[in-house]
């Protein structure tokens, strides 16, 4: 009689576990599901999951999708940057061992402090250092030399021919070969003008310089 009281005692312990272990297995479900933006409908990349019981999660994906293993009637909270932290509590009532979700989130506006930055400790020493501040000379005598209408003349002249001043060139040839379509085109050899300009292109040497 005692064999069997222990025998029936050891099958009831064994059920018991049996049934823990079982109901613990249901308990368990893959938790999956997409973030995304109450605005747009975006998703949301790179949005912390966090299971607030077990602190276990994950990270949603560039396309918002997360999925881990949580249990039935769990605490998630959902957070990322420029968004508000919201929470989601999965329902114990499930009899799958996976649930799907389309969590959204509101955004939210960070307004952060107004950072002032000086190139001094004070207002007074930044002040005093540009007044007194005494600016060289030979840097202006530079630029003076630089700017003067010879100088550019002269670095004008010996630049070549860009892109732009063959098109115009070529432009006006056209031009002129259809104004003197049909008829002969006018001789400067004996034209006062074009010697004048001739005479004084020699005297400049431009002729030497090419």
């Amino acid at each position: 009689m005692k064999n069997w009281i222990i025998l029936l005692i050891a099958l009831l312990f064994w059920g018991g576990t049996v049934d823990a272990q079982d109901t613990t297995k249901n308990e368990l479900i893959q938790f999956s599901g997409v973030v995304v933006s109450g605005d747009s409908l975006e998703p949301v990349p790179y949005c912390t999951v966090l299971d607030k019981s077990s602190k276990r999660g994950t990270i949603s994906d560039y396309f918002g999708y997360f999925s881990f293993v949580a249990h039935k009637g769990d605490s998630i909270r959902f957070s990322s940057v420029g968004f508000k932290t919201s929470y989601y509590v999965i329902p114990d009532t499930l009899k799958d061992n996976r649930y799907s979700l389309i969590h959204v989130l509101t955004t939210d506006t960070i307004m952060l402090p107004v950072a002032v930055v000086y190139p001094w400790p004070s207002k007074e020493q930044f002040a005093e250092a540009f007044v007194n501040v005494e600016v060289p000379n030979d840097d202006y005598k530079r630029a003076v030399h630089n700017l003067a209408q010879a100088e550019l003349k002269e670095m004008a002249d010996g630049i070549p021919m860009n892109g732009s001043m063959n098109y115009n060139y070529q432009m006006q040839q056209v031009q002129n070969k259809l104004y003197y379509a049909g008829q002969l085109p006018p001789n400067n050899l004996l034209n006062p003008i074009a010697w004048s300009k001739f005479i004084q292109s020699w005297k400049n040497g431009d002729f030497k310089r090419q």
